[in-house]
């Protein structure tokens, strides 16, 4: 069945890019609902901006999403990615800003909140978009992303970096039985030092800190207590691609590769899947379906062992 929480949770923060402060509030919505976000902030303009593909706006280095009338909403990966991996079908996100806080640069703390609340069935089936044909996209020094036919959701990620505390990583997860709560959520998002300034005077990063990003240099990492796992780049990038894979509008039976992929190219991807005709269909999910999505049969135990 569809699910969405028991309770209202908020959040309060920074934004990683904006510097700005921001509250987010999560709340119960109605079965075939779906994912919307709200601008509270907004006056005079549509607040309202669902949380959906064809609705991304290009921009580096996060997701920002923008509706008709030019109200956007940023940074929305780790949190797509927690409702996600919690199961939640179906949520009203209002924000008192242009993005969303980035609390300690993963998607714990939104974990944490929405399992805390509980999640809550809904008196409607869920429905799941699934894969039929591989489709694949490339960008820039050989990145790709690739989705093909699979039962459930996986995701296959590998990235290479210059520097040796990251270097080469590979990690592949079946997303079903709680593995985005136990293995990826607290998994921080990561730059290298070489490369904040140019950030900085691109007007991005501006409200980072080593308290919430984890920032390497060769082969260290300059961020208090280090890693949190030694391959947590890969694992965090794994965490932003199911969040943008979170705004296929439901959940997906597909499997997802990436090699140096990132939030455009992966968005990129759902553009060329619902675009090729006979790639995806609808179905409605029966049980054992349903016990192969994200966050079925997960708790705030779950979380516990790794936040």
């Amino acid at each position: 069945m569809q699910t969405t929480l028991r309770r209202s949770v908020a959040l309060t923060g920074t934004g990683l890019h904006t510097g700005r402060p921001a509250r987010v509030t999560i709340s119960p919505a109605a079965a075939e609902f779906g994912i919307w976000f709200r601008r509270a902030d907004v006056k005079g303009a549509d607040p309202y901006i669902p949380a959906r593909w064809d609705r991304v706006e290009q921009v580096p280095l996060c997701t920002r999403l923008v509706n008709d009338d030019g109200v956007s909403v940023s940074t929305v990966e780790h949190l797509m990615a927690a409702l996600a991996g919690c199961g939640v079908h179906n949520a009203m996100i209002e924000v008192t800003g242009p993005e969303i806080p980035i609390l300690d640069g993963s998607a714990a703390a939104f974990a944490q909140a929405i399992l805390g609340a509980g999640v809550r069935r809904l008196d409607a089936p869920v429905r799941a978009l699934r894969v039929r044909r591989p489709v694949e996209v490339g960008g820039p020094e050989g990145a790709l992303a690739r989705i093909e036919p699979a039962e459930g959701l996986s995701i296959a990620f590998e990235i290479d970096f210059a520097d040796a505390v990251i270097g080469r990583q590979r990690l592949s997860l079946d997303m079903g039985n709680g593995a985005f709560v136990r293995e990826l959520c607290d998994s921080r998002t990561f730059c290298r030092a070489a490369d904040i300034d140019r950030m900085r005077s691109a007007g991005l990063a501006l409200g980072g800190t080593l308290d919430n990003a984890v920032v390497v240099e060769g082969d260290r990492v300059l961020s208090p207590g280090g890693l949190r796992h030694s391959d947590e780049p890969v694992r965090h990038k794994m965490l932003d691609a199911l969040g943008d894979l979170a705004l296929a509008g439901a959940p997906l039976l597909g499997a997802y590769t990436g090699r140096r992929a990132g939030h455009a190219l992966t968005n990129a991807l759902l553009r060329a899947l619902f675009a090729t005709p006979g790639a995806v269909e609808w179905v409605e999910c029966d049980a054992e379906c349903q016990r192969r999505l994200p966050g079925m049969g997960v708790s705030l135990a779950d979380l516990s062992a790794v936040a």
